[in-house]
């Protein structure tokens, strides 16, 4: 098992920052990609970016390439993603995800989830 837990969501005027964290534990050769996805209520929850633990490639939504960087913190466990120029349709819930496999991009290819944290970005 790998268990996951988000924090830093929060509300935030359009155009600021936001940082959230993903501290991960447990099984951690079950997690050679970590993902970051968020969902609206009664929409499909969406791939914002992703990051292997082995070399740290990355890769993003078209949505928020140059706006938002993931990166990994090896020796703490920890993945973030930094949200900069924040836009008010970035406002979900945003979740933490580790996939087996690797460059996972689909939900489904992703077996472990945290729990979610809100942001919210006002205009």
């Amino acid at each position: 098992q790998v268990q996951l837990v988000e924090s830093g969501g929060g509300l935030v005027q359009a155009g600021g920052s936001l940082r959230l964290s993903c501290a991960a534990s447990g099984r951690t050769f079950s997690r050679h990609t970590m993902g970051w996805f968020r969902q609206a209520p009664g929409k499909e929850r969406e791939f914002v970016a992703r990051i292997t633990w082995s070399l740290g490639l990355t890769y993003y939504a078209d949505s928020v390439k140059g706006r938002f960087t993931i990166s990994r913190d090896n020796a703490k466990n920890t993945v973030y993603l930094q949200m900069n120029s924040l836009k008010p349709e970035d406002t979900d819930v945003y979740y933490c995800a580790a996939a087996n496999l690797l460059y996972a991009t689909r939900p489904s290819e992703y077996d472990y989830w945290g729990q979610g944290t809100q942001v919210t970005v006002s205009s």
